[in-house]
């Protein structure tokens, strides 16, 4: 047995990455689409619960509630085409980790304090994830034996 062949992962361990994939995506597009609605319906009430930082701009939080809505809808399509997800998880890993760069910025900025400190910390939890998902997509993607063949991932 050669070294390619000892690492390449079993069926078994294939099948758990790719549940452990669909569940990180179904809950990502879940909070995604969830925040959008959130921004879209009552961008005054986002403020106040999640965003207090500077001035209050209700358009401007309407209109990120559509990033959040497209972001949402790409991972709710990667649920039924799984050859979206690596590159729909690889770009919200990207958005998380420069959202959480934001916040760590700004990390005392907000009102009351301890908002700016929590956002930080639950994005670059939330980053961290995404990038395991990431990592177990693009294996799968990788060692699909479907992907080998040219068929759907």
């Amino acid at each position: 047995m050669n070294a390619t062949a000892a690492r390449r992962p079993t069926n078994a361990q294939l099948h758990g990455q790719s549940r452990t994939v669909l569940v990180g995506v179904v809950g990502f597009a879940a909070v995604e689409l969830a925040l959008a609605v959130f921004m879209a319906a009552a961008p005054r009430a986002f403020y106040t619960a999640i965003g207090p930082f500077g001035a209050r701009n209700d358009h401007f939080v309407r209109d990120l509630a559509t990033y959040n809505a497209a972001l949402g809808v790409g991972l709710v399509i990667s649920i039924r085409h799984v050859s979206w997800r690596a590159p729909m998880l690889a770009i919200l890993t990207v958005q998380f980790a420069l959202h959480s760069i934001n916040h760590l910025i700004d990390i005392s900025n907000a009102d009351p304090v301890w908002i700016g400190y929590f956002d930080f910390f639950a994005l670059a939890a939330a980053t961290m994830q995404l990038a395991g998902l990431t990592w177990l997509a693009m294996e799968r993607a990788r060692t699909s034996p479907t992907n080998a063949k040219g068929g759907p991932r």
